[in-house]
């Protein structure tokens, strides 16, 4: 076996994207990821992270020359230390024929390369980004297809990980539920639905979704609800007004306003919540092979057009901590079914995704409103003093 480093070698690029079409050629499930989301996490002009952070990714080759694993390690200066007993980096992009050696050769390439950068241990599969993208190892729901930007990965990866020594550092966890009437009613609980009617009849609180013409406006308040209800967590950082507009932008072509709703308190109407909502992504993308080209572009816009995707997904959801328990997260659940439960809304079917187990609170919520488990994600910590105490990641 020989390991290479990918580099700006043409050739070893598109390897690294195309070694998951083979391996997962034959299963139904599998969703190919845009090559663009994927390659623009290794662009330094595109991920700002390599201004203060590194990144290496390697293929491992047979003796025949032909590729049989692939794998990333990074370092992310601004979460290496935050809140850890000792500086820990990543890796990622894991993806290996069903071989121990082949699979210890990639862990140990990423330990011994954050090792000589100072590192003391390290998470994944992670991404060199935000936790809302290629984030955790899936361990439970292969008979479901991925949502965007969600790993999709082999059951015997699972096995590699643990024996290698990785350790439980958190789980993500997906859900279900329907949206319409009588599938919501069927599975939520009554006292849900009671909070949410004792805030709607409260002329302090408003619930309302966005129009796209005020992005400016909701981004701002979605910064300012998200670094009180998350930038205080762990590896979480800072969201300004300009980055989320940003995010908000580069959502607009595919946002739906009634899928996006904000939570508002008194006669200032000051921002408290947020949950938002895309269309589920692969449900389109899963029609371009991994490539936005002209003729990618023109499926997307013929299943857009034609409302051929009956589902969407949740993205975020945060309120702030002095209305957290006082049934604003019921109220803007709730507040949705007043568009969702129309004949006429589009989507029938709802995936609440990456909910860490961890988030008590919102598991508990998650739970009273009826959703059904359907998948689950694990990151792992391998800590590389192997005598040292493992720690999980802290309740919030």
């Amino acid at each position: 076996m020989k390991l290479v480093e990918v580099g700006t070698n043409p050739t070893y690029r598109e390897e690294f994207l195309q070694l998951p079409v083979r391996l997962y050629r034959h299963d139904p499930c599998w969703i190919r990821p845009l090559d663009e989301d994927i390659e623009s996490v290794f662009d330094p002009e595109k991920n700002k992270l390599f201004q203060t952070g590194a990144c290496v990714r390697w293929l491992l080759l047979d003796d025949g020359g032909q590729t049989i694993g692939r794998v990333a390690a990074f370092v992310n200066r601004k979460t290496a230390e935050k809140d850890n007993d000792q500086p820990t980096g990543g890796m990622g992009f894991f993806e290996c024929i069903d071989d121990e050696k082949a699979a210890f050769a990639l862990f140990d390439a990423c330990r011994e390369w954050l090792t000589e950068r100072g590192m003391e241990a390290m998470d994944g599969p992670i991404n060199f980004g935000d936790r809302d993208r290629w984030w955790g190892l899936l361990v439970e729901g292969f008979d479901r297809e991925p949502n965007y930007c969600m790993p999709y990965t082999k059951p015997y990866y699972v096995p590699f990980f643990e024996r290698y020594g990785f350790r439980e550092y958190f789980q993500q966890h997906t859900f279900y539920i329907p949206t319409t009437e009588e599938g919501v009613k069927s599975v939520i609980s009554p006292t849900v639905l009671e909070r949410a009617h004792r805030l709607f009849n409260d002329p302090a609180f408003e619930f309302r979704h966005i129009e796209k013409g005020k992005l400016p406006k909701y981004a701002a308040d979605f910064a300012a609800i998200y670094n009180k209800a998350w930038a205080k967590h762990l590896s979480v950082n800072d969201m300004t007004s300009e980055k989320a507009l940003t995010l908000m932008k580069k959502m607009k072509p595919v946002m739906e306003e009634d899928l996006v709703w904000f939570g508002y308190h008194g006669p200032e109407k000051h921002p408290i919540a947020f949950f938002i909502m895309l269309p589920e992504l692969n449900q389109y993308f899963k029609h371009v092979d991994g490539k936005m080209n002209l003729i990618g572009k023109l499926k997307f816009l013929y299943h857009k057009l034609r409302k051929t995707n009956d589902r969407a997904f949740g993205l975020i959801f945060g309120v702030v901590p002095e209305f957290q328990g006082k049934g604003v997260e019921s109220a803007i659940a709730i507040a949705y079914t007043n568009i969702g439960w129309k004949e006429t809304h589009q989507y029938k079917h709802l995936e609440l995704n990456w909910i860490g187990d961890f988030n008590v609170k919102m598991m508990r919520f998650t739970k009273m409103l009826g959703a059904k488990l359907v998948k689950r994600h694990i990151t792992y910590r391998y800590l590389f003093d192997r005598t040292k105490e493992f720690k999980r990641h802290p309740i919030i």
